[in-house]
């Protein structure tokens, strides 16, 4: 089954650009697509530009409306994602992040905290709906 892993993140909570932190961040990312890829688990994966970069699309009374920017006002914006496969949601759910201790975690290694970002980030595993036929050729 196919999930999609949401990487969530307070607006300006990562670590400065260019930090060893930042790199930290970063390598830590690198190693849990490599993992990812090695154990044929990643369909894709990447982050996201910046929320300033966003381009909303919506219809009202008909028309379509496009405003530069996000959808709303949020705290959390999505930084990037995974798309796995993987036999269910417990699996989606089962790995962690590296340097990650299991008994760090009252949810039993949630994909939370399976995913290095800096720490103060929310993860998101949801499934695909096999049943739809929406942008398959």
């Amino acid at each position: 089954m196919k999930y999609m892993l949401l990487i969530y993140s307070e607006a300006g909570s990562g670590p400065d650009a260019g930090s060893a932190e930042a790199q930290a961040e970063s390598d830590a990312y690198i190693a849990l697509s490599t993992e990812l890829h090695t154990a044929g688990r990643l369909i894709s994966g990447e982050p996201l530009q910046g929320i300033d970069t966003a381009t909303t699309v919506a219809v009202r009374s008909g028309k379509v409306v496009t405003t530069d920017g996000p959808f709303a006002e949020t705290k959390e914006i999505l930084g990037g994602y995974y798309l796995i496969d993987v036999p269910d949601l417990d699996e989606a759910l089962a790995q962690r992040a590296p340097g990650v201790d299991a008994g760090d975690d009252q949810h039993g290694n949630r994909i939370g905290t399976r995913l290095p970002h800096g720490g103060d980030g929310v993860g998101q595993a949801r499934p695909g709906d096999d049943e739809g036929d929406a942008g398959t050729p």
